[in-house]
């Protein structure tokens, strides 16, 4: 498929392809005589996996790391892993104290100091 068709198929556009190409996370399998780039399925299995990565708070550099040792077993690999479970456990405590101010307020409303300012910090 050509790279209109690839960044349709994936939900995103065309110089968001380009930039993942030159990071080296999606590469044409050829080009045609014209000079157009032509991507297989495993293109857009890439590429959507990368887009569903950064929704879930991966970086590109983790990505990239993820990508680079998927088909390894490499111990750093499970170290990214293991950061990355550690972020976003964090963040669910996170978040859930925000959650529990933000009730807080909905419930008796705003006070002295604001439940939410203090959850934060």
């Amino acid at each position: 498929m050509r790279i209109s068709e690839l960044a349709r198929a994936a939900g995103v556009g065309i110089s968001t392809v380009r930039f993942y190409e030159r990071r080296g996370l999606v590469t044409p399998t050829a080009r045609t005589h014209g000079g157009y780039r032509h991507y297989d399925r495993e293109a857009l299995r890439r590429l959507k996996f990368v887009r569903r990565a950064q929704r879930l708070g991966f970086t590109l550099a983790e990505v990239e790391q993820i990508l680079a040792v998927s088909g390894a077993t490499d111990d750093d690999f499970g170290d990214v892993i293991t950061e990355k479970v550690a972020e976003i456990e964090q963040r669910l405590r996170d978040l859930d104290r925000v959650r529990l101010a933000l009730l807080e307020v909905a419930a008796t409303g705003v006070q002295e100091q604001c439940p939410i300012i203090a959850a934060l910090d």
